[in-house]
């Protein structure tokens, strides 16, 4: 079957204004749906899903399951670096959020896609694994870890160039992934990225060695989602 996906792109937005458009979209998702699961088939109304893309101000966001331990900073140091700080409702550690990197949000009912949650994880690393083949770089999963990484077999090599961490309620999800293009990694040497002390962050950016047009990436980023999970965005 095929779904139709809302795709928008919010440019540079703040990790708050994002965080609240993801939860109003969310609770009416939710609210549609049951109200449509009252409903006979040829009563329910179209229940869209939606795929936000955008850069984030410079933030550090902790998942429920992080520690204030992994940021290696203290407050005045934050705020003299204008870096926000934020406990947020996804999964995961600490992770760094700014310019040059691009974030995907998917409000995606896993119920639609007869799908768990393990899988939609493991879908959205083959996305930006098949993106990162159209610059010829080979990335893939990490043991015990989720994310892209690179070099996963030189444990003194190995580096992260996409995180992911998510939230699911009654099977709809929201946060996802972020995706390091043109990103400033000097600001992961204020945290320990993921939680992680033995592992490296690199970018497209460092990775080739000349600055990407983000734009492109998100083209490709676009395609793969397509690709992988069976859907047209409009």
């Amino acid at each position: 079957m095929e779904h139709k996906i809302i795709y928008k792109d919010l440019g540079l937005i703040s990790f708050s204004e994002a965080w609240n458009l993801q939860k109003n979209l969310l609770g009416q998702t939710l609210e549609l749906k049951k109200q449509n699961n009252e409903l006979p088939v040829c009563e329910q109304t179209t229940n869209y899903n939606y795929l936000l893309f955008c850069e984030h101000e410079h933030v550090y966001t902790i998942g429920k399951s992080g520690s204030k331990k992994n940021l290696l900073i203290d407050k005045d140091t934050l705020k003299r670096k204008k870096v926000e700080l934020f406990n947020i409702d996804r999964g995961g550690d600490i992770t760094y959020h700014g310019p040059g990197q691009i974030v995907g949000y998917p409000i995606f009912d896993l119920e639609l896609f007869s799908m768990g949650v393990r899988q939609y994880i493991q879908n959205i690393e083959e996305v930006v694994i098949k993106t990162l083949k159209m610059y010829s770089i080979d990335a893939g999963r990490l043991p015990g870890a989720t994310g892209v990484w690179l070099d996963r077999d030189v444990p003194e090599k190995v580096r992260k160039i996409c995180a992911i961490g998510v939230k699911v309620s009654r099977a709809v999800t929201m946060h996802g992934f972020a995706f390091n293009i043109n990103t400033d990694l000097d600001y992961y040497r204020n945290i320990n990225p993921c939680g992680f002390t033995d592992k490296g962050v690199t970018s497209l950016q460092n990775e080739l060695n000349k600055k990407v047009k983000i734009s492109e990436v998100k083209m490709y980023l676009k395609k793969s989602f397509e690709n992988v999970f069976g859907f047209e965005l409009i």
